[in-house]
């Protein structure tokens, strides 16, 4: 099975400050990171799992949130 690379945009390698050189790839469940030009490698350890953005949407369910209805002939005054 080939191992399928992913270049990560932006990233900047620790050893050899070279920009877009890096590329993410997986083995079982870990996750490494090699930079292109200098050989770098290691792997990514991710200590908490990405925590979901709080928006008005993916908020409790239970928070009722008012609502203020304006006039639209007040608005333009």
């Amino acid at each position: 099975m080939t191992q399928v690379k992913r270049f990560i945009a932006g990233a900047v390698c620790p050893r050899c400050g070279e920009m877009d050189r890096i590329v993410m790839y997986r083995e079982g469940e870990r996750q490494y990171r090699e930079c292109v030009s200098c050989g770098f490698h290691d792997e990514i350890r991710l200590q908490t799992p990405p925590r979901e953005v709080q928006t008005r949407v993916s908020g409790s369910a239970d928070e009722a949130k008012p609502v203020r209805l304006i006039d639209p002939e007040d608005a333009g005054s």
